[in-house]
């Protein structure tokens, strides 16, 4: 019997590869390389690692952050909406969504509805896995460097953006929305909304055509969560007034968690959509940390020297953080650390008075957006956005033309006045077209089932909803044991002295 090693050096002396099990044509070993010419391992990898940064943002990143802020009894639910979510999402996007958002336009009609949308079809394929990735209407029609990264790189870089929108705005509907209206929501929205909002901006779509940017999704992203996140709200209805009243984070460690982990992983978020480990991925990543710096601590002041309570708090400082990250994302690679220290201090000042004082205004305290979202993310999107069209700097160079020159955008104040006009009418079509067809998705899916679940399971929480608890007593643990154990099931589970105790809702940042 040959060993291993002897089987191997026999093959190598027929011409057989021992790994791939067949031979070269000419019956010797033809050279072997590990890719093609066309794919560079430094820019796949940093493309990988932002992606997998981006998705710790979303599981656990988000997860904990919401897990925490929420009633000890909605932890479980928080958690497994998200998950569940980001699941949905994976499916979808390499079904059809992705195609939809970054491929073939589906030509509808005239003006905006000729570049709205791609063609839905699979990348399921060989050919889609590991063939150079492309998107038609702009590294097709050469209005950026070929990409040095098979498809599939692309593909899960783009899911993870696609992701988190919904769990982002998941921070709207806690605490009362029925977990089969949010699996279902999800997928409708992700294809129907997200898939819109993707392709007109960076799948070379129709705002994209005129001069419309999105460094990285403040209006893609968080603009569309704000405003989806709002709509959702006020469709669904609010929580209970008890809970809604007592609005207590459950676990600020948890919190802490997970606004670490948005931080850091957002040097992905930004950092990665350069698309190439370059000089722009470099000073996205730095104007991204400069800027929430400034707004985390452009909010502590405003706390201390302007609020009622004249206190630092960190759940203060979470919201500054995230403003700061969130205002930031359209602009990171387009402005110079000039401009991200303003765009910080400007959207920090702008989404604490929003918080502070819009959120008082009669028709805004009707709408019960539990966490938030409208304004550290749909405020701070739409600020951000329209910054860049401001303080867009020239020479801050995106790519390079073969002649040295750089390829850059101006805002503004660097003497193209046409960029801001730009920007606010993208931002209109994303607020105009997430809002509606929410509404749309959410009312058609009324019909059919409950979107909010009964006020007896909002009482006990977790329990009801999945007989399970995120700090679950002795008592508890033996009850959900014993139920998973048999067959028979109670209709209203008895919920522990956990979910007995009084309300520690949820209270966002």
């Amino acid at each position: 019997m040959l060993t291993k090693r002897q089987g191997n050096a026999q093959a190598r002396s027929s011409g057989e590869n021992p790994r791939l099990g067949r031979t070269s044509p000419n019956g010797r070993h033809s050279p072997v390389i590990p890719y093609p010419s066309w794919l560079n391992s430094g820019d796949n990898t940093w493309q990988l690692v932002a992606a997998t940064l981006v998705g710790l943002m979303s599981i656990p990143g988000i997860a904990i952050l919401y897990g925490g802020l929420v009633q000890r009894k909605w932890v479980v639910n928080t958690m497994l909406m998200a998950f569940t979510a980001f699941a949905i999402v994976l499916v979808a996007w390499v079904l059809y969504e992705f195609q939809m958002s970054f491929g073939t336009p589906l030509h509808l009609g005239p003006g905006i509805l000729h570049s709205a949308v791609g063609e839905p079809k699979s990348i399921l394929s060989p050919k889609s896995e590991i063939g150079q990735a492309n998107i038609p209407l702009v590294s097709g029609a050469g209005l950026m460097p070929a990409f040095r990264f098979p498809e599939s790189s692309l593909a899960y870089f783009q899911f993870v953006f696609a992701a988190i929108t919904p769990l982002l705005f998941l921070g709207s509907v806690l605490g009362r929305m029925s977990f089969k209206a949010w699996m279902l929501f999800v997928l409708i929205w992700s294809g129907v909304v997200y898939s819109v909002n993707a392709f007109l901006l960076w799948g070379g779509g129709w705002w994209a055509q005129l001069g419309a940017i999105d460094y990285s999704g403040g209006y893609v992203i968080h603009l569309a969560a704000g405003t989806s996140g709002f709509v959702a709200a006020a469709v669904i209805g609010p929580r209970l007034a008890r809970d809604r009243a007592k609005a207590v984070p459950n676990n600020l460690p948890m919190v802490a968690t997970g606004a670490g982990l948005l931080w850091l992983g957002w040097n992905g978020f930004n950092g990665g959509d350069e698309y190439f480990g370059g000089q722009n991925a470099s000073a996205a990543v730095i104007n991204t940390n400069l800027c929430t710096a400034v707004a985390l601590l452009t909010w502590l002041l405003l706390d201390m020297f302007l609020s009622k309570q004249r206190k630092p708090a960190f759940l203060g400082a979470v919201n500054g953080m995230i403003v700061g990250l969130v205002a930031i994302t359209p602009a990171a690679g387009f402005v110079s650390g000039v401009g991200a220290i303003l765009i910080g201090v400007i959207a920090s000042a702008i989404v604490w008075a929003s918080w502070t004082y819009f959120s008082r205004v009669s028709f805004m305290k009707k709408v019960d957006d539990a966490l938030g979202v409208f304004h550290t993310h749909g405020v701070a999107g739409l600020v951000g956005g329209l910054l860049v069209g401001l303080f867009a700097d020239p020479a801050m160079a995106i790519y390079y033309n073969k002649d040295g020159s750089a390829v850059s955008v101006a805002g503004l104040f660097n003497g193209h006045p046409k960029q801001l006009a730009l920007q606010a009418g993208a931002a209109a079509t994303i607020i105009v077209w997430d809002g509606l067809m929410t509404f749309v998705i959410l009312k058609v899916l009324g019909l059919f089932m409950n979107l909010r679940l009964p006020d007896e399971v909002l009482e006990v929480g977790d329990v009801a909803i999945h007989d399970e608890e995120g700090y679950p007593s002795e008592e508890g643990l033996i009850a959900v044991g014993a139920g998973s154990s048999t067959s028979a099931s109670t209709s209203a589970p008895t919920p522990s002295p956990v979910a007995e105790r009084s309300a520690e809702p949820a209270a966002e940042p």
